[in-house]
């Protein structure tokens, strides 16, 4: 049978380039070598190469996370390119980036989430954004960035003065800060996989350790930081009610081959955090994790998203 000719793509210049470098390692060391000829490429310098390359591929593995990765820049490049690649198409890649209209979408299809406020950088000062959002959602808030992910930049802000420090630093990273609401509760996070017909993997529960006050960067790449649980302890119907929500965000945004969205069970509802439409795929991740709950070896998972993206050309 012949090989077909796959564009590993990872790197890029977001912050979130490590991560990125580390999906792309442990793809490339879990891809079947009898079914796949694989070329690598890095946006940060391959571009040309990859645009050059393109009409000799079959299909791209976008293994990319942040802007220029995951918000659907180089999804753009490879439709114009004609290759077909794993994972969502432009509209729903940078839909799902930005937190502020991925949540929009969400409240339009009745999908609960925690309530925010969007503070852009420039005009108003960060003392003035701090006292109006404490007004209108109280403390402690969750302040993070509209359009990363890894948690890059966030932070939870317990005072009007914390919350202030916590728009500067969202600012670094992100023209627009979002404050959420502290929700206190369970954190979950489902992978729905599929295009006509999706299926959702079992909900991973993620504990944080001690020093983590919510799921950050830290905690999710430092090995040992935390603990994510899998299969959890759900009852039967809250497992499958996590699970529907997860298919509607899917679906809501308009996802393609995989997603993975974020929960917090608080007073006993499921709130939508994100969706992520390229998920981390390093050792940590918990896609893998969940895949393989599932009965899907890392090896099975990678052939069956890459299927999926065959599909649709």
């Amino acid at each position: 049978m012949k090989k077909l000719r796959l564009a590993l793509i990872s790197g890029g210049t977001s912050s979130e380039r490590e991560v990125s470098l580390a999906s792309g390692r442990e793809v490339l060391a879990n891809l079947d070598p009898a079914r796949y000829e694989t070329a690598l490429y890095d946006p940060a310098a391959d571009l040309e190469a990859l645009v050059r390359d393109a009409p000799g591929l079959d299909v791209a593995f976008p293994a990319l996370h942040g802007l220029r990765g995951e918000d659907g820049a180089i999804q753009g490049l490879l439709e114009l390119l004609g290759v077909p690649f794993v994972g969502s198409g432009v509209m729903a890649s940078a839909v799902a980036m930005d937190k502020g209209m991925s949540k929009d979408i969400y409240r339009m299809r009745g999908l609960p989430v925690a309530p925010d406020a969007l503070a852009p950088r420039g005009g108003e000062g960060a003392r003035s954004w701090a006292s109006r959002i404490a007004g209108g959602l109280g403390l402690p808030v969750v302040v993070k960035p509209l359009d990363h992910g890894s948690s890059v930049g966030m932070s939870l802000a317990r005072t009007e003065d914390g919350l202030a420090a916590a728009l500067e630093g969202a600012w670094e990273h992100s023209a627009v800060a979002m404050a959420e609401s502290d929700l206190r509760g369970r954190e979950y996070t489902v992978a729905v996989v599929g295009n006509r017909e999706l299926t959702p993997f079992p909900p991973v529960e993620i504990v944080p350790g001690p020093g983590h006050p919510f799921f950050d960067y830290g905690a999710k790449y430092q090995e040992g930081e935390c603990r994510e649980i899998c299969p959890c302890d759900l009852a039967p119907d809250a497992d499958g009610e996590v699970r529907r929500l997860a298919v509607l965000a899917h679906r809501a945004l308009g996802c393609r081959g995989l997603s993975r969205t974020d929960f917090i069970l608080s007073d006993g509802v499921f709130h939508l955090l994100e969706t992520n439409t390229l998920p981390g795929l390093t050792p940590q991740s918990l896609l893998p994790k969940a895949a393989k709950a599932h009965g899907l070896a890392f090896p099975k998972l990678l052939d069956l998203l890459v299927d999926l993206a065959l599909e649709t050309a």
